[in-house]
């Protein structure tokens, strides 16, 4: 664990106090002994040293305190500066945002493209209902399944050491996704692409990226994804279209919907992080 992620509701009189299964997995995973320092990531976002101070067997509590950074951790997370390069604005928040639109395969799927995406430091996911989507797919996330993706997101959080409060939105229509993306976007601040299955699309992920401004003007990067079956050839044209995202297309292996998300996200970040 690279951290852990702190909820507003743990911190108590000025102190962190961890029960259930945080106290079962500091004690019987961590192994934590009273004097040891902690990465923590609090509510607002920022990363701090957190001593444990206090360890009640008999109430099966566990209290950490906030303390000054020593750099002897026994877990390794990092600050949002660290993790991009010094890439961050003055508020400490990353300069680029990441949106992942994906098309909803089936939930077993999309948990694992949920988890991956958050490692990678995705901001926001939506799930899209398209026309190879099954139906069942978008009812599997109401309910208690919402829970579930909450827990995965902590966990690659803690995992990872992102310092990105990644987020699943409820599932949309691809005409309620493309106004999401318009209505909270600067074209001349944005890139977005939707990868494509045909490799005669005309689009560039590089000079996408460049006619964007790079690194120092894009302030905020889409990538759609489609599900098992992929994104319908209409669909991709509504996406260039309606939404201005841009069709590229990989010359590799043929890749699961799971794998593409994986292999889309990095491509951007890759290629936006070395466009300075």
């Amino acid at each position: 664990m690279r951290q852990f992620i702190v909820e507003k509701s743990q911190i108590k009189n000025g102190l962190i106090q961890l029960e259930g299964k945080d106290y079962r997995y500091f004690r019987q995973v961590l192994r934590v002994r009273a004097g040891d320092m902690v990465s923590v990531r609090l509510p607002d976002g920022s990363l701090s040293n957190a001593t444990v101070a206090k360890i009640d067997e008999t109430s099966r509590c566990l209290t950490l305190q906030l303390c000054a950074d020593t750099g002897k951790t026994i877990t390794r997370g990092v600050q949002a500066e660290e993790l991009t390069g010094g890439a961050v604005s003055a508020n400490g928040a990353l300069m680029v945002e990441y949106w992942l639109f994906q098309f909803l395969p089936r939930p077993q799927k999309f948990e694992q493209i949920v988890r991956q995406a958050t490692e990678c430091g995705v901001s926001v996911i939506v799930p899209v209902t398209g026309e190879y989507t099954e139906k069942s797919s978008a009812e599997a996330l109401l309910g208690s399944k919402k829970e579930r993706l909450e827990r995965i997101i902590k966990e690659a959080r803690q995992q990872s050491g992102s310092p990105v409060d990644t987020k699943v939105l409820e599932p949309v229509s691809l005409d309620k996704a493309i106004e999401m993306w318009k209505d909270g976007s600067d074209s001349a601040e944005s890139v977005a692409f939707v990868l494509s299955e045909r490799d005669d699309c005309s689009g560039n992920l590089r000079s996408g990226v460049q006619k964007a401004g790079g690194l120092e003007k894009i302030k905020r990067a889409a990538i759609a994804v489609g599900s098992e079956g992929g994104i319908s050839p209409e669909e991709v044209k509504l996406l260039e279209e309606k939404g201005l995202f841009l069709p590229v297309h990989f010359a590799v292996n043929i890749l699961r919907c799971e794998t593409a998300a994986l292999y889309g996200i990095a491509a951007v970040q890759s290629e936006i992080n070395q466009s300075k």
